[in-house]
């Protein structure tokens, strides 16, 4: 049996996702900067991969072997950039599926030298040096020559085409020229030991691009790994004031069906312990209010401060694993059961939403 429910449905226009690649591009090539596009925040979609290679970008870039294996399975001849360290029990998927990878352990390097020998193939290698986020990467540059050093003149089927580091993704440290700057004299010092000019150095991800709008970027940083700052283009605007309306901000429109509408307290009634997932919430009392329940819930999108109905006056107000709960008292037309509701979301939930089974993709 087929099942035929269009929803809980996840719209994607991939007009308006290759406006914002090639308008991305543009900023990029203008600043002498390339771009390793990250493809896990629509989780490797392979019709969305196909409209970043069509734009001409120079890697399709996950931290998911998986997603990689299928871009290559799609026939994307783009190189391809894992960006999550790899396990050192995976190199071997690494070299076959990844033309490139971030590394920042030596026995890591030397497990993919010998993987990429026994295949036949030279793997490019990027050292990460971390500059205080304290995620990935060499904490020292003495470290970080060591590794250069051996790269270069020990692993024959290494190539060592980059420095870059990672900002803003756990130790919430700014991107700023600063730091750029410190991750620059971190290359040229492998440059000298090494006695050649690198091809890259990164400048990190979309928590980087602030530096290009503001139009302070160093001039040596050449390479970014962009993801949500193309697909969503709204996290920049909402966390780092940046005008990012050159971009579209609804290349995915999320659709769900409401499936009751109440006029209910807006204030639990009796003792409060806590919610399914083991949360302990604070309630405001706004009163009897009326209120929607849409078919859809974080078991699809995990956070329902991630999601923003497009329709004035309505607001997620909470969330259990199926349903999301809308306040539509003020809602600017009038809902019934059955209707379809309209959200816009951002990289948190369109990680999730891409993924999940249960919510349907349509492109247009």
């Amino acid at each position: 049996m087929s099942l035929k429910s269009e929803y809980p449905q996840l719209e994607i226009d991939l007009k308006k996702l290759r406006e914002n690649i090639e308008a991305m591009k543009l900023l990029c090539d203008r600043n002498g900067i390339e771009i390793a596009a990250v493809i896990k925040g629509f989780s490797g979609i392979a019709r969305c991969v196909r409209e970043y290679e069509d734009a001409g970008v120079s890697y399709i870039a996950s931290s998911r072997l998986e997603q990689l294996e299928e871009a290559k399975n799609a026939d994307i001849k783009t190189k391809t950039m894992c960006i999550r360290i790899p396990m050192i029990s995976e190199a071997d998927d690494l070299v076959s599926v990844a033309d490139c990878s971030l590394e920042s352990e030596i026995s890591v390097l030397c497990k993919v030298d010998k993987a990429a020998a026994a295949k036949g193939r030279i793997h490019e290698v990027i050292l990460m040096a971390d500059l205080g986020d304290l995620r990935e990467g060499f904490w020292t540059t003495e470290e970080l020559i060591e590794a250069a050093l051996i790269t270069e003149n020990e692993l024959k089927n290494l190539e060592l085409v980059g420095i870059a580091t990672n900002l803003g993704c756990y130790g919430s440290i700014e991107a700023t020229a600063a730091k750029m700057n410190e991750l620059i004299e971190r290359a040229e010092a492998v440059e000298a030991v090494i006695g050649r000019k690198l091809k890259y150095i990164g400048g990190g991800a979309t928590t980087s691009l602030p530096r290009l709008i503001d139009g302070d970027m160093p001039e040596r940083i050449n390479l970014l790994r962009i993801g949500e700052g193309i697909i969503y283009a709204r996290d920049l605007p909402d966390f780092f004031n940046c005008d990012m309306s050159f971009l579209n901000n609804d290349v995915f429109t999320l659709k769900a069906e409401i499936v009751e509408i109440k006029t209910k307290a807006s204030h639990p009634v009796g003792n409060i312990t806590v919610d399914a997932f083991g949360h302990k919430n604070t309630y405001e009392d706004r009163g009897m209010r009326k209120r929607a329940l849409a078919a859809i819930g974080k078991v699809d999108y995990c956070d329902f401060n991630d999601i923003y109905p497009r329709m004035k006056g309505v607001e997620v107000i909470g969330a259990s694993s199926d349903h999301t709960i809308l306040d539509i008292e003020d809602a600017e037309c009038e809902l019934k059961v059955g209707d379809i509701v309209e959200f816009d979301i951002r990289y948190g939930s369109g990680v999730f939403l891409t993924g999940s089974s249960n919510v349907k993709r349509v492109f247009v």
